[in-house]
């Protein structure tokens, strides 16, 4: 079994993933030496911020705070009042009085986390990126960079120092309705993403984050992203090597760049609850990357290991099970009698005296190191709150997100005297455009945010000469997402007829986690004849997609003429896609997924070369792709690029290579169209032969060049050798002696590598 072989293998202890500070250690040891049985199992809680609000949700009852706090001695709260994002001043001034109750009763401050997906999205003037998968869709790392930065200062601002950010899922199941909160299908992308958001999230430090950073909770650890039914928080049956290979390579990487958090996988692997999962757990995480941070449970998942899962018998057996398994935080957010049990549970020998010291001290620690001792509370002016800088960010990555997938005869750009008519469910709403995890959890954004354009708003703004029907429109009486009202379509055929083009603006409503479930990943029937009617008026449509996930369009398709995909891009994404439609902006966005054409057919781009295979002579073409409505990487410009001389070289030789070199990558590319644009340029390497069926191919390194018309830049990449390596029937690393190839842009270089390393750690 490979999860076993991996962690039996590497019996010497690595390098620390987080170096140790002794400074810190000291400060540990001493508040957990003083501390009584009763405070350290409260430290192991965390409740939701409901358990302490008064009868208005909007305040604190001091009473409760002081049962909470006081008397279970609770360690940490989460969320918002009222499920509803508050002011800056409100979200400080309720912490606050939470630490100085901490501090009074208990002397340890309390540690405040709020789910911060896309910027600072729970506070009402905070700044709102685009989601993690639009942002996937520049590949432009410079984006996950000032995201993550905006939201740990604009968070720290008001007195939150852990935001439970960034979402790690590979979105490789186009029926998850979580996918829009990754940054998309690919483990390399997300992993260097996820890097970049962590690090700015973080600062350099992680044993000192100052008061501009915030700790990050990795999530979900891991596998969360593909369960077998398509359904939220259902069980994944995942290959063990694919495990290791695809799905724990992003975690990996923000674990050996400082991660101080992570949050449990809410499901089941093969079988196993993750937050029972002891190998996965304590084996993978803490033991094989020698990691002193901390594991917290998601939303009342201890409980899901009784109520839902089966494998304890009730709720005292669930939390020693998770505790032992390595969990040491449970997100219990109703019940505080949870520290009860622990004490409980202590006493009876059923959780060590060690095994709960040492998930005190990674709480503990958390809170040394993001300096809550020395400051439980803070004051600065914090003069970026808000800023134009912020606002400008983001509008540049929805720009650079908005992916132009087909313009039949170029349509686009939109001629500026032409009579628009804009109709679709999603052209006049700001909640479309941002999804969950917006001011609400289910969204919320035209409450909240009124001073931002929709797309009927940003159109308006741009063209003179815009109309608009919605024909059909969703129920904004519920947070029902899927409500559809179609007995507008006549009215918006009719409006349709008297215009030049149609932008036809479908797709999906706000939903987050299991409400967001579906059982039909079609686009839905009322939006398909919509568009339907409005293309048999004989009028050019551009069809705008604003939704999480790609929901299969194969039958429409034909009927348009252009096709857009801005997908989730938040508060300024009406603003730039009518920049794009005018060509006041470049498109250069590219699809982090893969859009499936057939309900049966729901590939990755990295599917396996025995999955699909060209009859001609028997020969594998390495190029071609499945039958897909459109394949990862793919999207268009207004300009047009060349590749030319890609070279590969390791050492002094280009046709072979050895498992410690490093693979020199170089390729030219040429704008030659006549504007301006952007390329994102990506590189893949193909394994030719192996001893497991390889895949098709592997994202390797990409990057984002600026190209002026005519202008021809160099660009180039170093790919270690091991990059290529993949985990073996035998559950070890492994790079074999043979050919391989390197793609980019449609050209190839085929090379060899001459001879075969197998690695006894479980990481390389």
């Amino acid at each position: 079994m490979l999860s076993a072989t991996l962690f039996s293998c590497n019996s010497n202890k690595p390098a620390p993933a987080i170096p140790a500070d002794k400074a810190v250690e000291a400060q540990v040891e001493k508040v957990l030496k003083g501390m009584s049985l009763e405070e350290k199992a409260g430290q192991l809680v965390q409740l939701n911020i409901s358990v302490l609000e008064d009868d208005t949700h909007e305040a604190i009852d001091p009473a409760k705070l002081d049962k909470i706090i006081g008397q279970y001695k609770v360690g940490s709260i989460l969320n918002v009042m009222h499920d509803a994002a508050h002011s800056r001043e409100h979200t400080a001034a309720m912490v606050r009085q939470i630490q100085e109750k901490s501090m009074e009763a208990i002397g340890i401050p309390c540690i405040y986390g709020l789910d911060m997906i896309h910027g600072a999205s729970y506070l009402i003037e905070g700044s709102l990126y685009p989601q993690e998968i639009n942002l996937g869709a520049t590949f432009n790392r410079k984006f996950a960079r000032q995201m993550g930065h905006a939201m740990a200062y604009e968070t720290r601002a008001a007195q939150v120092p852990w935001v439970f950010s960034p979402v790690m899922d590979l979105g490789r199941d186009p029926r998850w309705p979580r996918i829009w909160e990754s940054y998309g299908e690919d483990p390399y992308l997300q992993a260097e993403m996820a890097r970049e958001e962590t690090l700015a999230i973080q600062g350099d430090d992680p044993n000192h984050v100052d008061l501009e950073h915030c700790a990050v909770s990795l999530k979900h650890f891991m596998g969360y992203g593909v369960p077998h039914s398509g359904k939220d928080r259902t069980p994944a049956y995942i290959a063990e090597n694919d495990l290791r290979e695809k799905f724990f390579a992003p975690f990996l990487e923000c674990f050996r760049a400082g991660a101080l958090t992570a949050m449990v996988n809410s499901a089941s692997i093969n079988g196993i609850p993750t937050h029972a999962n002891a190998l996965l757990l304590t084996g993978w995480v803490k033991e094989q990357l020698n990691w002193d941070g901390m594991l917290v449970t998601d939303w009342a998942d201890i409980d899901n290991l009784y109520v839902r899962d089966h494998v304890a018998a009730d709720k005292k057996e669930a939390v020693a099970m998770g505790i032992n398994a390595g969990i040491d935080m449970i997100m219990d957010p109703y019940d505080p009698e949870c520290c009860t049990a622990i004490v409980e549970l202590v006493k009876e020998g059923k959780i060590s005296q060690a095994r709960l010291d040492d998930a005190v001290r990674r709480v503990l620690r958390l809170k040394v190191r993001l300096g809550l001792f020395d400051k439980p509370v803070w004051d600065g002016a914090y003069p970026e709150f808000a800023s134009k800088q912020f606002a400008d960010e983001s509008y540049a990555a929805a720009v650079e997100s908005e992916v132009l997938l087909k313009n039949e005869g170029d349509i686009l750009p939109l001629k500026e005297t032409a009579r628009i008519f804009v109709t679709g469910p999603n052209a006049n709403s700001l909640r479309a455009l941002n999804g969950g995890w917006s001011y609400r959890w289910q969204g919320s954004a035209d409450e909240f945010a009124p001073q931002y354009n929709t797309i009927l708003e940003a159109i308006q703004n741009r063209f003179p000469h815009v109309s608009y029907e919605p024909g059909v429109v969703y129920d904004e009486t519920s947070m029902a997402w899927q409500n559809e009202d179609a007995s507008g379509i006549a009215k918006a055929v009719a409006a349709a007829r008297k215009a030049d083009v149609i932008v036809a603006c479908v797709g999906e409503n706000s939903y987050c986690e299991t409400p967001g479930n579906m059982d039909d990943l079609n686009l839905s029937a009322a939006q398909k004849e919509l568009v339907r009617e409005l293309a048999a008026t004989g009028k050019p449509v551009v069809l705008v997609l604003n939704e999480g996930r790609p929901r299969l369009i194969g039958d429409i398709e034909p009927l348009v003429q252009a096709v857009v995909d801005v997908m989730l891009p938040s508060n300024f994404g009406g603003d730039a896609l009518a920049a794009l439609l005018s060509g006041d902006e470049n498109f250069s966005g590219k699809l982090p997924f893969t859009y499936s054409k057939h309900i049966n057919a729901l590939h990755t781009y990295d599917y396996k070369v025995s999955e699909h295979r060209e009859t001609m002579g028997g020969s594998y073409n390495y190029d071609a792709v499945m039958d897909v409505q459109w394949p990862f990487g793919y999207g268009l410009s207004y300009t047009d690029f060349a590749y030319s001389n890609l070279s590969v070289v390791a050492g002094a030789d280009r046709q072979s290579f050895q498992p410690g070199d490093v693979l020199k990558v170089s390729v030219d590319v040429t704008n030659t169209g006549k504007r301006a644009g952007k390329e994102a340029v990506l590189v893949y390497s193909s394994d030719l032969v192996a001893s497991l069926i390889p895949d098709v191919k592997r994202l390797r390194a990409f990057d984002k060049v600026a190209l002026q018309p005519g202008e021809t830049k160099t660009l180039t990449f170093e790919i270690p050798a091991s990059a290529l390596a993949f985990v073996g029937a035998d559950g070890r690393w492994r790079l074999e002696a043979g050919d391989f190839r390197i793609s980019c842009g449609g050209l190839g270089v085929q090379l060899r590598c001459t001879e075969t390393k197998v690695w006894d750690t479980p990481n390389i």
